[in-house]
């Protein structure tokens, strides 16, 4: 808990195994009131992990849902457990626990209802081994975007993220996909609806065990980003309306 609110922190895994206990130990249980893991059928034995490592909250879905079709249960859980504040982490330790402190204050704070860890900030993407091709291709990707969002962020994304539970009872996540285009409508949407977005500097680690897409797919999914921004550029513009953008009241 943080300024007399709750924290769930929330690990969408897919054959975390190798990497689940990494991330764990690095998660601040003095301010983390609860963990959620979500195993999304994959092969390996993260639950055994996770159960072993004292994770109380274990979900696993029977058939794979993607990985939007896994945040999706991730946040519903989140909020089912009363937070305040929901990170969400992968557990593949890519991203370091050891900024959850830094983004439950920015919120807890009333700075930012929704905080993103940036590898771009700084020098922490290619430090970390992020290949030349990905790191040029999420720099032209984010300068488009923001132009036709109308937003200044460093990276739309970053698998390190942070909300309020305003922003999570707001929007309507399940109209979303349930692949990896999730990400970039949820941060759409928390565009559109008008919120806030704080940033901060987070290193990265790339490795053999660490998730990652494949060319062919990182092609598709950044069509798909581009797809988001034009369709949210043509709402804004009263062109179209679309289901990502009703919002609950």
């Amino acid at each position: 808990m943080i300024d007399g609110k709750k924290v769930v922190v929330v690990l969408p895994a897919y054959n975390a195994a190798l990497t689940l206990e990494q991330t764990y130990r690095e998660i601040p249980l003095d301010l983390v009131d609860e963990v959620v893991l979500v195993d999304d059928a994959g092969k390996d034995n993260t639950l055994e992990v996770g159960a072993a490592l004292g994770i109380k909250h274990l979900i696993r879905h029977e058939k794979n849902r993607g990985y939007g079709g896994n945040q999706k249960t991730c946040y519903r859980k989140a909020l089912e457990l009363g937070a305040d504040i929901v990170i969400m982490v992968h557990p593949d330790y890519q991203y370091t626990p050891k900024l959850i402190p830094a983004m439950a204050s920015i919120i807890s704070q009333g700075l930012y209802p929704v905080v993103l860890g940036s590898r771009i900030l700084g020098n922490g993407a290619r430090k970390g081994g992020m290949p030349l091709i990905k790191y040029v291709a999420n720099r032209i990707l984010t300068f488009v975007q923001n132009i036709l969002v109308n937003q200044k962020l460093s990276e739309y994304h970053t698998g390190y993220r942070a909300f309020s539970r305003e922003v999570l009872e707001k929007i309507d996540i399940e109209v979303n996909s349930d692949n990896f285009l999730f990400d970039n409508q949820m941060l759409s949407q928390i565009i559109y609806a008008g919120f806030g977005i704080g940033e901060v500097t987070c290193p990265t680690k790339y490795f053999e065990e660490a998730s990652s897409i494949n060319l062919k797919n990182s092609a598709i999914y950044g069509i798909g980003c581009l797809q988001v921004s034009v369709i949210h550029r043509l709402c804004k513009w009263g062109l179209m309306s679309h289901p990502m953008y009703r919002f609950k009241k």
